[in-house]
């Protein structure tokens, strides 16, 4: 890869030359994933919880072209402001390159440039997977993780997707899935799905360990962390599985990438806004545990 197509905070790039503890932070979810003013100030709240906890927050975007890692606040307000923004996944990345995009990046791209970047761990909500319906319909988050080595938070998939598919996607393909003080997958705006994770791990220093392991067999896949919603934001089965197929039934005719910034926003609205809050409490919660990770690996 080209090196001169990334840009690096002056932080950042010291502190990759010194292999402190960082974390990467997607951007998808500032400008498409939280409506306005949630999504700057959860930007912020997630770049500050990753500082306190004694890592160096990375956000990555994509900025007249360049890749850039770890933005600037007058940056995150661009992208969480600008309604210009595109949603750059790693398919887009030549085209955003080349025309000299704005763009927020996904799961899969984040990862990309994360991993090309040398940072070994990312934090986010949840991950794309495979989407409900008989057409084959696979979010590009499930093959980056097939084939890009980093430590990936989050809460599981998210929940308008179809669970069990996901589950047996990820299996299939090798990737290993652990579960944060957990015994089951967690389900993102719920804690539990009835579908089970490789291992249970209750450290940051056990995740350390297994992702080490990992890259001294040389496996080229990530190691995927989940984490439960904090209880408190839990939002219970009943009322998810309502503001759910409500979302699903308000959504007929909307596809593609499109569908799971509706699906998420329409069940925000049903909710009363409960599942937005349990969004921004997981973000919160996985910045935090991978601050913890990244701090074990730098040990």
């Amino acid at each position: 890869m080209d090196k001169a197509l990334l840009t690096f905070s002056t932080e950042l790039s010291s502190a990759l030359k010194t292999d402190n503890p960082i974390v990467a932070l997607e951007s998808t979810v500032i400008g498409h994933g939280l409506p306005r003013p949630q999504n700057l100030e959860t930007a912020r709240r997630l770049e500050a919880i990753v500082s306190q906890a004694g890592s160096l927050p990375a956000t990555i975007a994509i900025l007249d072209g360049q890749l850039c890692v770890g933005l600037s606040d007058e940056q995150v307000g661009f992208i969480a402001e600008s309604a210009e923004i595109k949603k750059v996944s790693i398919r887009d990345l030549p085209i955003a390159v080349s025309q000299q995009w704005n763009g927020a990046t996904t799961v899969a791209s984040t990862s990309w440039i994360a991993h090309r970047s040398g940072i070994k761990v990312f934090a986010t909500g949840g991950i794309g997977g495979v989407h409900r319906g008989s057409l084959p319909d696979i979010s590009g988050d499930l093959p980056a993780l097939a084939s890009i080595p980093i430590v990936v938070v989050c809460s599981g998939a998210k929940i308008v997707l179809d669970l069990p598919a996901t589950r047996e996607w990820l299996e299939t393909y090798g990737i290993t899935v652990l579960g944060y003080q957990c015994d089951e997958l967690p389900a993102f705006y719920s804690r539990t799905s009835g579908l089970p994770v490789d291992a249970r791990v209750d450290s940051p220093a056990e995740i350390a360990e297994i992702f080490l392991a990992q890259q001294a067999l040389g496996i080229e896949r990530a190691l995927l962390v989940t984490v439960p919603v904090p209880e408190e934001f839990e939002v219970p089965a009943g009322e998810l599985e309502r503001t759910l197929a409500a979302a699903l039934q308000a959504a007929e005719g909307v596809s593609g990438r499109e569908l799971t910034p509706f699906l998420l926003s329409s069940m925000s609205q049903a909710s009363a806004g409960a599942t937005l809050n349990a969004n921004i409490a997981l973000l919160e919660n996985n910045a935090r545990v991978a601050a913890a990770i990244a701090m074990a690996l730098a040990k």
